[in-house]
């Protein structure tokens, strides 16, 4: 059988004989198509691709020749005029006639996407990750396209490292992860859900002490490098270990994973994801990749793309980075959000201090999100304002409202005259963070209640989205800094 393996050194085998594919250049090509995932390659790309800047005069005529001659290691029994098999013409260009199965990146992808039984994904992600051999197409690494292929690829590895560990622990694995959590926490610092995971295969192995000794170890290390606290998350965790909850306890036997009613009725989720980085914008294709239920649908470099893409595509949720160059974001979502039936927009920042962040809030985006969230929290994000929550991140919103609560703003609504009491303790709740399920279980009311509820404070207050009720409620003064978690 003929695979392609580019987890490692590239290559191409049959059977267990590798195949000679020439020389880098000709290598290049090969690699270049498998990348495409399929999809034809134009000549013209290929080109540009393969001699960045100044390709030399006779290039078609090289393209060409490498084709031919990779057609012939690729079918060594192809008769003469036969038609190639593998590697076709495809005009205007060339691809690569493969099934998943015999290109080792695109097994890895279908894995990582793995869902259901602890035990299937643990399966699967164990023998996924057993594919890489060293840093994909490193032999590659003077050509653009190669980077930011490698720099996906290994953003998708680290998922798979997560998932496979969060998988191991339901499974009751925490003594065998740790030693591995410890290498992939101290490799990579700033992934808040590689720090969640260690502490919790620590605790759960009978360390609390050095779980919570690995949280402090987190915090300030995102102290140093961003200036942030732990997230929501992180938080949540290391209170829940010193309370000794119950639900950190290693389970008695792997659960069945049940699906929610909320999860059988959430739709599909198309996004589109502006931000002027190559790399942020490949690890967010990553994340939307594995997650079920979504679908990356466009994306731009800078404000005025966005405004394009989104008109073109009609998703349902924008994901925007503040400060981009050309055309802002903030700038950018309130253009969109000024069109008929405008999708939710979620704007992304690096540490959450700009004074865009508030304005943002104020021209009805459904929240922010850090960028170096963990891709959970990513999720979350974007499942919060499909179901019409407000989402402002936990690591910056005391932060952000201590600085801003009290300023005025022409445009604001006018007070909260006319609201009754059970209006005002609803709309506190919003502010709070709380969804409309928490909300209905905090009030002993059903769910459907809350949203008529909240539906009608927005109609009242003429504002159109949740966010702008938690913008309200602290320039009214009606919440406080102060209360924020309470």
């Amino acid at each position: 059988m003929l695979t392609f393996r580019a987890l490692g050194p590239f290559q191409a085998r049959h059977g267990e004989i590798p195949l000679d594919l020439g020389g880098q250049r000709q290598m290049a090509v090969l690699a270049r198509l498998l990348v495409a995932g399929g999809r034809a390659v134009p000549v013209t790309m290929l080109i540009d691709e393969l001699w960045p800047g100044e390709p030399p005069a006779q290039a078609l005529s090289t393209i060409q020749g490498y084709v031919s001659r990779l057609r012939r290691a690729l079918e060594p029994r192809r008769a003469p005029r036969e038609e190639a098999e593998v590697l076709v013409s495809a005009p205007p260009g060339y691809a690569l006639r493969a099934s998943p199965g015999q290109v080792d990146t695109w097994s890895f992808e279908n894995a990582v996407k793995t869902s259901g039984e602890p035990a299937k994904v643990w399966e699967r992600l164990d023998a996924a990750l057993a594919l890489w051999r060293g840093p994909a197409l490193a032999e590659f690494s003077d050509l653009p396209w190669a980077v930011s292929e490698a720099g996906r690829l290994e953003e998708l590895r680290l998922i798979a490292v997560e998932r496979r560990a969060d998988a191991g622990l339901l499974l009751g694995h925490s003594g065998a992860l740790v030693a591995d959590l410890e290498a992939h926490a101290s490799a990579h610092p700033l992934r808040e859900e590689a720090w969640r995971l260690l502490a919790l295969a620590l605790y759960r192995n009978g360390r609390q002490g050095d779980a919570l000794g690995a949280l402090r170890r987190a915090r300030v290390m995102l102290r140093d490098e961003l200036g942030l606290d732990l997230g929501a998350t992180l938080q949540r965790l290391e209170s829940d270990m010193l309370a000794q909850a119950v639900h950190l306890h290693p389970p008695a036997e792997p659960p069945a994973r049940t699906t929610s009613t909320e999860e059988r009725t959430l739709p599909g989720l198309r996004v589109v994801v502006v931000d002027d980085q190559a790399l942020v914008r490949t690890g967010l294709r990553v994340v939307l990749d594995s997650e079920p239920g979504f679908e990356l649908v466009g994306e731009a470099e800078n404000g005025e793309q966005a405004i394009t893409v989104v008109r073109e595509t009609s998703p349902d949720l924008v994901l925007m980075d503040i400060q981009m160059p050309r055309l802002d974001g903030l700038t950018a979502a309130r253009r969109i959000l000024a069109d008929a039936a405008p999708p939710k927009v979620v704007m992304m920042t690096t540490f959450g201090t700009d004074d865009n962040l508030y304005a943002a809030l104020r021209a009805g985006v459904s929240g922010f999100v850090l960028k170096t969230s963990a891709p959970e929290q990513l999720i979350t994000a974007m499942r919060a304002a499909q179901a019409g929550d407000a989402l402002i991140d936990p690591a910056v919103t005391t932060r952000l409202i201590a600085a801003f609560a009290g300023r005025t703003d022409p445009s604001a609504p006018p007070g909260l005259a006319g609201l009754g009491d059970a209006e005002l303790d609803l709309m506190k709740l919003v502010a709070r963070g709380l969804t409309n399920r928490q909300i209905a279980a905090t009030l002993a009311v059903p769910e459907r209640s809350v949203s008529r509820s909240v539906v009608k404070l927005l109609d009242h207050l003429g504002l159109f989205d949740r966010a702008q009720l938690v913008v309200t409620a602290y320039e009214s003064g009606l919440v406080n800094p102060g209360d924020v978690g309470r």
